[in-house]
């Protein structure tokens, strides 16, 4: 966390406001907790960033994606409890780097939002995020086609009948590896498999072509929802998107975190909580029968 769903909805809720603004000052901000990995050292940083304009807001993954007018970009990845903040943060204790923006360029936006106070921040409550400043090249090298898998979204139906037959893991192990699928963590991973109605133990290899056109049906149906609801806002209260809001998308949580709990989908089986690669895995027994 965040995943796929909450790291598009960061990247949503921060185009508006920074867009088209040139970066005046970009520095690391004191924090007396963990460091967290931030390269290069601070005054490369100053040096490539101080003057640029940020000309695109994107999101690659699980990564957020400042793009400059140089060519160089912004990546950073919020991991387990990074936040991209244009409003107030939870506190101001884990502000972890800022940016401090001019006004807007003519033509950026059309004007249409506020300038808010002109900063963007990112926070990191348990410091575990890392932020890179890349040259095109570096980036290709960090995150190119041989590190990341086509995007979760972006996989089309050949894409999948193609990569999911040349690993023997089990699919919910499989659909956590970057270069398989990116985007999709473990809670999203979790609920992916019931719509899909999949059992997770099943090896990725052995999936059926109707298990397949399932599998990728409801990675869009799910990852498209969870984004319309912005994400998900689980009990630690951690994520936030841009604006410091909660999301939603917890509401229609299926399976995930529910274990003992009566499944919603079938409504007579109750939900199951297993371990896969060192990570809780939930399904319904019923729903999602193991079938080789």
């Amino acid at each position: 966390m965040p995943e796929l769903p909450e790291v598009e909805t960061m990247v949503r809720g921060l185009r508006p406001h920074v867009e088209g603004r040139r970066i005046l000052k970009a520095a690391r901000c004191r924090c007396r907790y963990r460091s967290i990995d931030i390269s290069p050292e601070s005054r490369v940083i100053s040096r490539r960033a101080n003057g640029q304009l940020i000309t695109e807001v994107r999101r690659m993954a699980k990564r957020v994606i400042l793009e400059l007018e140089s060519g160089d970009a912004f990546v950073i990845e919020p991991r387990m409890t990074g936040l991209m903040l244009v409003s107030d943060p939870p506190d101001r204790s884990h502000l972890r780097f800022e940016w401090q923006l001019g006004e807007r360029v003519a033509g950026g936006q059309d004007g249409k939002s506020d300038e808010r106070d002109g900063r963007l921040w990112f926070w990191d409550r348990r410091g575990l995020g890392t932020l890179r400043l890349y040259s095109p090249d570096e980036m290709e090298i960090a995150l190119g086609p041989h590190k990341l898998g086509p995007d979760a979204l972006a996989m089309t139906l050949d894409e999948w009948r193609e990569r999911l037959p040349q690993t023997q893991r089990a699919v919910k192990v499989a659909l956590l590896d970057q270069r398989l699928v990116a985007g999709i963590g473990n809670l999203y991973a979790s609920e992916i498999l019931h719509v899909a109605r999949i059992h997770p133990e099943l090896p990725a290899h052995c999936l059926k072509t109707s298990q397949v056109k399932r599998l990728h049906e409801a990675t869009q149906t799910v990852l498209q929802t969870a984004i319309h609801y912005e994400g998900s806002t689980l009990a630690d209260g951690t994520y936030r998107n841009a604006l410091n809001q909660n999301g939603s998308y917890q509401n229609e949580h299926r399976v995930y975190a529910r274990s003992q709990e009566l499944c919603p989908t079938c409504g007579k089986a109750t939900i199951v909580r297993i371990v896969q690669a060192q990570r809780s895995t939930f399904f319904c027994p019923k729903c999602q029968q193991l079938k080789r």
